[in-house]
Parts: C-alpha cells; structure tokens; sequence
C-alpha cells in the first residue's frame, strides 16, 4: 500500500518487466536515486508478494496459528467435555454473585424448568443426600473457536495460491481488435476481441457509462460473449474480464513507397501529455518512430499531431540522441509523406480501445470456504454462548441455585427469568 508494485502482467516476459521498472525507476529516482530502487528491487520491495522473505513470513505465520489451535485443543476439549454435576456446599453461598436461594421447589420441577430453558439435565445424588441437578446449553459453543482458526489458516493459504498460481493482467484492446490473454502456446490459448465500445457522453467530456461488447475465444472457436460495464465482468474458463478504462485509438494507416501498407491498425494512446492523449509508434521496418498527440480544436474537429523522429546516436552523457523531423497534422482522411522518408502517414478514422483486467484466481474457492468458517465460527461464538445452571437441594427442602454463562449473555434477564419459572413451579409449604 506504501510502494508501488509491479503489475502481474510485469513478469510475462523481460520487454514486460523492463518497461514497468522503467515506471517505477521515475517515480521513486527522484526519491532513492538509482541506485537506491536498484537494491530495493532486488530486495523484492517492488513485488512484495512474490518475494521468498514474504513467502517465508506467511509460512511462518500460518504454522504458529497451526501450533497455537492444536496447543488449545485439549484444553478446549477438557472444558467443554468435563461436566462436574455435583458441586460443594460452598459453592452455592448465596453472597456470591449470580446466586439465588428458595424453598418449596422438587427436583422434578427443576428438572422441567431447566428443560423449558432449553437445558440438557443432568442429575446426581450426594453422600449426604442432597439432590443435584446440572443444566447446560450450547456445550460445546468454545470448540467454534477452531472454525475460527482454522479461516484464518484458510485465508492464508488462498493468498498464498492466489500470489504463486494466480494472473491479473491489464489488456488494452482497440475497437474492432484481438489480443491474447496467456502467453502465445498456452494450451487452451483465450483471446479476447472487442467488438464494439460505447461510452454515451465521451464528446462532451462526461460519459455516463461505457461498455464493451467482447467476446472470448478458445483455439479458434467463440466460447462466450457478452457487454461487460463496471461491477458486470463476463467470467469464463477460469477468467474474470472487468471493464477497467478506456481511451483514445486513432486508426493509422502507414505506407511504403509502393502504397504497401507497413501498419494498418488503431493505435492504443494509453500515454498522456499536456493532459492530451499521447503515444509513441515504431515505423515498422524503418528507424523512424512517430510522436503522437491528439488534440480538439476549437470547431470540435479532432486532429493528430505527429512528430517524426530518429535516434541517432549517444550523448556523453549516455542519453540518446534525437533527430526530430517535420511535424505534421492529420485529419480524419488526411495523409502526409514526411520529407525526406519514403512512407506515408494517414488517419482513416478515430477509434477508441477498452481497457480489460484479466483476472485468474484459483485461490478464489479457498477465499469462500475460509469466508465460511470464519463467518460460522464468530456467528457460533456470539450467537450461541453457553449457558449453565447447578441446582442443589439439600435434605431440609433449601433450594440453591448457580449461574454460569459466557460473557455475551444478559445475566439478570435470563437468569431471572429461570428464577420466575421456579418461583411459579413452587408448592405451598
């Protein structure tokens, strides 16, 4: 949450990572210096999660939790099991608090009203003959504490699949255009084409909404389609695809000499400058690349600013050396052949493209079942206390009475209203 972290989709190949570590180096350079995000990089700071110190720590914390639940077991066990009936005659001093005290009452209808309570009886027999009856509800209300337990361990080992085997990935995909998901030979390879991108609005500045008509693809053949929007992902095949962003995507045509094309795609400006959409494009087979700006002018008419350039070398100082051409501007139709180049730029259309979150998570059924035994284990431990009551009636016809409960109960209101009970159980003397 403190420093930024490399997008999973980082470590799809070393372009990938180089490029976000690039984001990274000029956003904290500035902060530690080169040389400073260098050893953080390779401490793993800037991947937390797939770092073997952070793997180490989560193993350890899952075993203390692991050591410190069977450490509790057999205590828990002896306190939910062990049920003493009868109990000595100081225990039942009616000066100690939760304690009560009368006559007129048989062992029967003590018995009754415990079980009206929803008690469990038990009963017993002293060597003096006092009579002892023992009730308790919810007895073993404390072993929930291992559901709980065992959630937390639950949740930790979704985390740790989720970070080893999960995929999360950003794909920017132009209206009309594919791109694959996994790595190019995956068995099963998905791909995902945008088929259409509406955002109602997006001319005034303000879109309401916007949503993407995709479809996704599996060796060749259609296996789901939907419009997806915000909080409406479309899950398949073990992926989820969430409506992310979008953006600009002029449509370019470059070509050579002969009219050949060399690039006939919309071009994702997922860049910004000057709070302008921005983007740098490579001349395919040629050493120039192509400094993109969109800009509006004041009539509405939308327009492409190009900035040809070349890198001709390295400075002293190791910074390459550029060589801007001509810059030129296009309109929706418009073409231009830069000076001294044999190709041609041309803007057939403006486009936009859609940007995808492709999410694979297999901890994500780890995630509900710990969600589940963490959830049943709380309900158990608030919603069900345990109640217990030990009644002893001694020879001379003295009824005493003792309450024990867990500390989510009211006390005076359930115990008193035993104590009504009894009071109305009562035969005359």
């Amino acid at each position: 949450m403190t420093i930024r972290q490399l997008p999973d989709f980082a470590f799809r190949s070393t372009t990938d990572y180089v490029d976000q570590m690039d984001v990274i180096h000029a956003l904290y350079d500035p902060l530690f210096g080169t040389a400073g995000v260098g050893a953080l990089e390779r401490l793993g700071v800037f991947m937390v999660f797939r770092s073997p110190w952070f793997s180490a720590a989560l193993v350890v914390l899952v075993l203390s939790i692991v050591c410190c639940t069977i450490n509790r077991i057999p205590r828990l066990w002896r306190g939910v099991s062990d049920t003493r009936v009868i109990q000595p005659e100081p225990f039942f001093d009616p000066r100690l608090p939760d304690r009560a005290e009368m006559r007129g009452v048989t062992p029967e209808a003590v018995s009754r009203v415990f079980r009206k309570r929803g008690l469990k009886v038990r009963e017993g027999v002293a060597s003096d003959g006092s009579r002892f009856v023992y009730g308790d509800r919810n007895q073993y209300t404390k072993l929930a504490t291992l559901l709980t337990h065992l959630g937390l361990i639950t949740f930790l080992l979704a985390a740790a699949v989720s970070s080893r085997l999960g995929d999360e990935q950003g794909l920017v995909v132009a209206e009309g255009e594919s791109l694959t998901v996994q790595p190019i030979g995956t068995p099963g390879l998905l791909l995902v084409k945008n088929l259409g991108f509406e955002a109602p609005g997006m001319a005034t500045g303000n879109p309401s909404d916007f949503t993407t008509d995709l479809a996704v693809y599996r060796d060749g053949e259609e296996i789901a389609r939907k419009t997806i929007r915000v909080n409406d992902p479309l899950s398949i095949a073990g992926y989820t695809f969430h409506q992310n962003g979008f953006g600009a995507a002029p449509h370019l045509l470059i070509s050579d000499a002969d009219g050949r094309p060399l690039w006939d795609a919309p071009v994702p400006m997922t860049g910004g400058a000057a709070g302008r959409p921005y983007e740098i494009l490579p001349v395919p087979g040629r050493d120039v690349a192509l400094q993109l700006l969109l800009e509006r002018r004041a009539d509405g008419v939308g327009e492409l600013v190009v900035l040809p350039y070349r890198i001709t070398g390295t400075g002293a100082d190791g910074t390459p050396t550029v060589e801007n051409l001509e810059p030129f501007l296009l309109e929706r139709g418009g073409s231009h052949q830069p000076a001294g180049q044999d190709f041609s730029v041309g803007l057939k259309d403006f486009s936009d493209y859609t940007l995808l979150i492709a999410k694979h998570d297999p901890g994500q059924g780890l995630i509900w079942v710990a969600f589940l035994l963490l959830i049943a284990g709380i309900t158990i431990t608030f919603y069900l206390p345990r109640r217990r009551v030990w009644a002893r009636l001694a020879p001379d016809g003295r009824l005493g009475l003792v309450w024990r409960s867990d500390r989510y109960v009211d006390v005076e209101r359930e115990f008193g209203r035993l104590l009504d009970d009894l009071v109305a159980a009562r035969q005359p003397a």
